[in-house]
This record gives C-alpha cells, structure tokens and sequence, in this order.
C-alpha cells in the first residue's frame, strides 16, 4: 500500500539522518574557541628525538649525536610569506613553526590563526623534518634532531631563498637550499659534499610527523590521517589502522614504491605533504612508533636506493614541501603545472569524484560571482531542480497515478487475499492496462538521489563554506545555527546544550520542519488516526537531528524542500489544466 511505502521511506531517512548525526560529527564555533584554548594549558607529549625515519628495510640509522645537543637554545630561521609565516628551527632542521595568515580558529578578529606546525613545547607537535639516513652498517656521520645548523641568512621569503649547512667534521659538508612560493609550497635542495677522500653513500630524506592523537572530525564523509598517491594509486589510512599495523622493530604500517608521487597527512581542511622528484624512484610509509606518550605518527620517504657520492664529488636531490590549506583551485594548479599526480585528490571527492568535482567547480564560479556562498548555494540547487524537473515530473505523475489506482487495487486484495498468484496477476492486468509502472515514480529518484548526495559532500569537504556568512545571524555557514529555542533565542541567560547536545534546536532547523510538514500535506494520502498522529512528529524528530548539522547544509535542504514543494504544485497544476487529462481510477 501506498501508506506503507511512506511510512518505510521516511523511517528509512530517519535513520539515514539519525547516522549522519553520528558518523559525521559537526563543530559549532564553541567547539572550535574550546579546542583554542586547550592549546594554552594542555601539557606536551615528549619529543621523539629519534634520528632518521622508522627503520627501513636494509637501512639503519645511526645513533644520535648527544655531543651537540646543546645547553643554549636552538636558533631559528624567520618564514615569511603572503599566506604562511613561522620559523624553522635551526637545530634539527625542522619546520616546526608555520601559521596560515589567512585563516583563523575562530570567526573572533583577535582569533589565533590556524597554526598547521608546531614545536615540541606545545600541545600539539607537527612538524617537517628534512635529513638523510646512513645504510646499514655505514658508520658515516650524518645530521640528526640534535644537529646545530647554521646559515648566513636572516629569513626566508618568496624573493628570498636560504641555504643552511652543517658540517660532520668527517670531510662531509651537508647543506639544505629552500624556497617558498608565494601560496604554501617550499622547494627543498639536498646536497652533500664529499671532501672524505673516500666514496660514501647516503640516503635523503623527508618525513611528516604528528607526536600527539589528532582529533578526526569528518567522520567517513571526509578523509582524515594518512594520505598518498603512489604509482597513480590513491592510499588514504586511519590513525586507528597505524597505530594496529606498526610493530616493532620497523613500526611500518604500510609502505609503497614508485616513481615521483606525493605523501603526507590532511585534515579536514589542511594538508602537510612531501612531494619528491616526479622522476625520481623512493619509497613512502606510514609509520606510528609509540614513545610513552601519544605515539608519533610519521609519513616517510626516502630514495629506494642509497645516493652515491664520490670523493671530491657531490650530490643533489631536489623535494618540495607543501603545508597550507587545501584551496582546490590551487591544488589544481600544482598538479598541472608541476605535473604532481592527482594532488587534487587530498580533497576527498570520494567515488563520485566525476560529479562532486564539476559540482564543486560550479558552486565556487557562482561564489566568485555573486559573493555570497549561501546565495551561490542556493542558485546551484535552483539549476540542479531544472535539470531534473522532466524527471520530477515523470515520478510525481507516476505516483500520482498509483495513488488514484489504490482503492481498484485494494479492493482486487481484499477479493483475492487467499488467492496471492490471482491478486498479482489482476494486480499487474490493471497496471498494464492503465499504463502504470510500479517502479515509475521511484526510478527518478534513485537517478537524482547521488546528485543530492554529492552536494552534501562537497558542502562537507570544501573550505570555501568555512567562516562564510550568509544574512543575518548566520555568521558561519559551516557551524550550527546559533540561535536556540529552548532559551527563547537568546533572551534567557542560559545554554541547554548543556543538559543535552540534542538541545540545540535554531531557526533554520525549525524552517526546515515547516518545509517538512507541508511537503506532507501535499502529498498526504487516507491514513487512520494512529498512522496520521505518527506522522505528525515525523517533523518535530527531523528538527532534532537537523539542529547540530551545520547552517549551510540545513539551508540547503531547507530550500531544496520549498522548491520540490513548487515544483510538485506546479506539475499538480499543469496536469489539473491539460486538456486531455482524466481520471486514472474507474470504479471495479
């Protein structure tokens, strides 16, 4: 029965809603000022000093030089760019100090900006390490986290590129060049000089590393953790599988070798990535090696073979470094032009990649244009109704058919209960007869239902929505709705998410109860009085689970209900005046 089918469908959504709620866990600006100030009294985890990445296969790593470990401390470098500034610490050669300029924790002017790297002395330890590693049973001298390195420059800038150096006082002269554009890209330079009087191999290497348990904020609609492209292959991982997969004494949870690719580990909106030589054969691993504290969890790579060099001889290897936010647009352009492979891919466009990124394209063209995300959102959807409407207007039809054909085919089950071939025979007779499919007023919108879903994702994924406002109080399309009922909107001094996360139901989620409750109303069919009272709440129960998803994606389906509402009243409309139209429904 066609009552039936409702009642399934809009449980069925519930629970969709019910698991989104849970899978994909939304941050109100709150959320974000609390996190802010965790940073200021959360106690460290130890530093892992550890020199050179976790052991590699047929590699070791020398031991660690405590002679130069130093009373006085390290020196730093300035890193200055139009969109990142920080420093990099001179002991150790680490880029362990970079803030994004452009984007800040909070909406707040004074906010903190998004710090992406950090030293060991904060609450949470990130950081780049640039270095080389010594082969196995090589008793070479090589730079580790407690080498002194030393330059003559004062800063680096995008006009300006510095060179550090550090001497083995072994007759090998190591020496680190790096560059920065003027967006979130460093150009690394490795060399070493070899003035031992006797060949040497080395192995370069770079390593991203986290030494505290990143919070994962996504839930499986956005990637977080481990990523990489390897041989034109994505490989995405979860901190939970590198902390399950590394065992000592490699502590390696995965690993891969080709030719070029790119590595690192990406938040919801931020990435940290190594990227070698495209010509070049390395290797890459994910790597979790547990130090007392949260563990460090590393993404390493390194040339598969040992770089050879001569006496009196040297060698170059070259790298970059990208630590900046994941702009689209802007990984596009690094992917074509300095031909990295799929580096667009750090944003998690999932499987339907082919319709979430034209779509995503799209919304930011509409964005440039009118200057409101909200708006562009909007009008997007607008298009989206358009292109499907000879669909929408093929299902309505057709279930408003089935609807008229429901009393001829309840009664063929009421004659015909104890008899079911009989009843689907008659049943499928009247169907072909009347020129009803069954399956006519779902197909169109199993058709439109991953365009729906692609668009959810791309309002999950995309940076573009953060911070953005719309009209009104709607400061941040990517938090919650501010406004909340239960203290009247503000006017009582209190917050009842307090007694309940659940509690948090604004004006925009209440709107979308209202679209709910008249998309009802339109489409409501004969229903006793037990059927009728619990579709009622079916409204007040989506408001609830609607109430901490973030502004932009409730505006959506806000406005996305009121144009189906039109939309179905239009096409009620136009097949009420055609001319040839008739009753499907004739009496048994």
């Amino acid at each position: 029965m066609d009552i039936k089918r409702i009642i399934t469908a809009t449980l069925i959504s519930a629970v969709i809603l019910i698991g989104f709620d849970y899978f994909v866990p939304q941050h109100s600006q709150e959320t974000v000022e609390h996190q802010a100030k965790e940073q200021t009294s959360t106690t460290p985890p130890a530093q892992n000093t550890q020199n050179g990445p976790a052991a590699t296969p047929g590699v070791s790593s020398s031991p660690a030089n405590t002679s130069e470990a130093a009373a006085v401390p390290a020196a730093h470098l300035k890193v200055s760019g139009p969109d990142v500034s920080g420093a990099i610490d001179l002991r150790g050669a680490r880029f362990d100090d970079l803030v994004l300029t452009h984007y800040r924790e909070t909406l707040d002017k004074n906010s903190p900006l998004v710090r992406l790297l950090e030293g060991s002395k904060g609450p949470q330890p990130s950081f780049v390490e640039v270095g080389w590693m010594a082969p196995a049973g090589s008793n070479v001298r090589v730079p580790n986290a407690q080498s002194d390195w030393s330059t003559s420059d004062e800063s680096l800038t995008p006009d300006h590129p510095v060179t550090l150096h550090w001497d083995n006082g072994q007759g090998l002269i190591f020496s680190i060049g790096i560059a920065i554009d003027r967006r979130y890209l460093f150009a690394i330079t490795q060399k070493v000089e070899n003035k031992s009087g006797q060949t040497v191999a080395l192995l370069p290497y770079q390593r991203v590393e986290r030494d505290y348990k990143p919070e994962e904020t996504g839930g499986f609609i956005v990637h977080e953790g481990p990523l990489s492209v390897m041989n034109n292959r994505l490989n995405e991982d979860s901190y939970k599988n590198m902390r399950k997969g590394a065992t000592a004494p490699n502590y390696q949870a995965w690993s891969a070798n080709g030719t070029g690719g790119w590595g690192g580990i990406t938040d919801k909106y931020w990435l940290t990535a190594l990227i070698p030589d495209q010509t070049s054969p390395v290797s890459l691993s994910y790597n979790y090696v547990p130090n007392g504290g949260a563990g460090a969890y590393r993404v390493d790579l390194v040339p598969q073979a040992p770089v050879e060099v001569a006496a009196n001889g040297s060698q170059t290897t070259s790298s970059r470094i990208f630590a900046g936010a994941k702009e689209v647009n802007l990984l596009d352009q690094y992917t074509d032009d300095l031909h990295i492979p799929f580096f667009y891919k750090a944003v998690d466009f999932g499987w339907f990649a082919f319709l979430t990124r034209p779509m995503f394209h799209v919304l930011h063209w509409l964005y440039s244009h009118v200057g409101n995300f909200g708006i562009a959102l909007m009008i997007l959807t607008l298009i989206i109704k358009l292109i499907f409407y000879p669909l929408a207007t093929k299902s309505f039809t057709s279930m408003a058919r089935m609807r008229a054909l429901a009393p001829r085919i309840q009664s063929i089950r009421e004659r015909h209960k104890d008899e079911p071939m009989v009843m689907n025979q008659q049943i499928m007779a009247l169907y072909k007869e009347e020129g009803v499919s069954p399956a006519g007023g779902c197909l169109p919108l199993l058709i439109q239902a991953p365009v729906a879903f692609c668009l959810y994702k791309v309002l999950n994924i995309t940076i573009e929505m953060r911070h953005a406002p719309f009209f009104g109080w709607i400061r941040d399309l990517s938090a919650p709705d501010p406004t909340n009922i239960f203290n009247l909107f503000g006017l009582l001094p209190f917050d009842p998410t307090v007694i309940s996360p659940m509690m948090h139901i604004g004006i925009w989620p209440i709107l979308f109860g209202v679209t709910i409750f008249l998309m009802q109303r339109q489409g409501s069919v004969a229903m006793d009085p037990a059927q009728q009272r619990m579709m009622q709440f079916m409204p007040v129960i989506y408001v609830f689970f609607m109430g901490r998803l973030s502004a932009g994606i409730v505006i959506y389906y806000t406005w996305n209900n009121l144009l189906t509402f039109a939309q179905q009243r239009l096409i009620q409309y136009r097949s009420d005046k055609a001319p040839n139209n008739k009753p499907v429904a004739r009496k048994s």
